[in-house]
């Protein structure tokens, strides 16, 4: 026995092993702060949360309906497509694909050498216009000097006739030689009358009609012909109607046939863009011709440029296609139609604005704009 026995030393007796104390006993002091902290954050999560899941939904709640946006839109520029006014060959090329032109300058040039002898054939026509003009004037002058003659010999045939009138009543003439000078009386009033008609025909051909007053028509026609074929040699010359960037210049080539009316090239115009935006049926409730608009694009995401509702189209999409819906067959389905949205740009783009790239729109429809 241990307790009778003194001898029996303690280290002899067998090991108890304890167990270690907890290590928040160890920390001591510093189990409590962290206990506390974890005791606060408990009810501000519980209350912060739902605060925000509020403050989000009251944020909807209130924005809903006040904006309505698409994605179906893109940049719409004005396009003019250059023709000839005149035909014939490409004599000169003075622009280059993509190249930004401004107006008046020169595009291509057809060749004007049959266009010049039109010109100097008009000029002749004039100079022939202006000859049969004089020469008629020499005529109606000439019937003058024919009517004169006509009268005298009137009043000399009138006189023989007198004369053998009172001849023939005192038997001292035959009667045939009184009917030979009533004869050349009525042959010199026939003179007369056909005298006074060539004055009167030379006279209608030297007048001026009452849509060229004071020219004589002849000179007029060939002065028409000669404006013609002038302006005609002008047009051999194709300038730029608009400032712009030349495009679709395949057809430009020296040597090429140029027909009349057939556009030559394209001329995307400078500072005429807009958005053609296609908006989903049921967002036009609100929508009214200007209200402010926000414009953002796929090709330049760090642009953002402020614009406005310029006007609502006529007709949707469908409406206006090469081949419209026919919802009267048995397999109609509907379909949430899109109607164009014409979107003007107020704010001047720091990029250069692309014809078809495109662009998302978002309309505040909080303003009602125009009615």
């Amino acid at each position: 026995m241990a307790e009778a026995d003194p001898k029996i030393r303690a280290e002899d007796s067998p090991a108890i092993d304890y167990p270690a104390e907890p290590e928040e006993f160890a920390a001591g002091a510093a189990v409590a702060p962290d206990r506390k902290k974890r005791r606060w954050k408990r009810p501000l999560l519980m209350i912060s949360l739902p605060l925000i899941v509020a403050a989000i939904a009251g944020y909807v709640w209130l924005t809903s309906g006040r904006f309505v946006s698409t994605d179906n839109a893109y940049v719409s520029q004005d396009k003019v497509a250059v023709s000839s006014d005149v035909a014939g060959r490409i004599v000169k090329v003075d622009v280059d694909e993509n190249q930004h032109v401004n107006k008046g300058d020169l595009l291509f040039q057809i060749d004007p050498d049959p266009y010049r002898i039109a010109l100097n054939q008009a000029n002749a026509q004039i100079a022939d216009a202006q000859v049969q003009v004089a020469t008629l004037r020499s005529n109606y002058a000439g019937t003058s000097a024919d009517i004169e003659a006509a009268r005298d010999r009137i009043q000399q045939a009138q006189e023989d006739y007198d004369r053998q009138a009172a001849l023939m009543k005192r038997g001292f003439t035959t009667r045939a030689r009184l009917q030979e000078a009533q004869h050349a009386v009525e042959q010199a009033k026939a003179q007369l009358q056909s005298a006074q008609a060539s004055a009167a025909e030379a006279k209608a051909k030297l007048s001026s009609g009452s849509a060229v007053p004071g020219e004589n028509p002849a000179i007029a026609a060939a002065k028409v012909a000669r404006d013609k074929a002038q302006l005609d040699l002008s047009r051999t010359k194709v300038y730029a109607p608009v400032a712009g960037t030349v495009t679709q210049t395949d057809r430009l080539v020296v040597g090429q046939q140029m027909m009349t009316g057939l556009p030559a090239v394209t001329i995307v115009a400078d500072n005429r863009s807009w958005i053609e935006a296609n908006f989903k049926e049921t967002d036009l409730q609100k929508m009214r011709p200007g209200q402010p608009a926000e414009i953002t694009f796929d090709a330049y995401p760090d642009v953002k440029l402020k614009g406005h509702v310029a006007s609502i189209g006529a007709g949707t999409g469908s409406e206006f296609s090469v081949i419209p819906a026919q919802n009267a067959t048995g397999n109609w389905v509907k379909v949430t139609q899109r109607v164009p949205v014409r979107i003007a740009i107020d704010d001047k783009s720091p990029r250069q604005l692309i014809a078809g790239i495109s662009a998302s729109v978002t309309v505040d429809v909080r303003d009602h704009g125009q009615r």
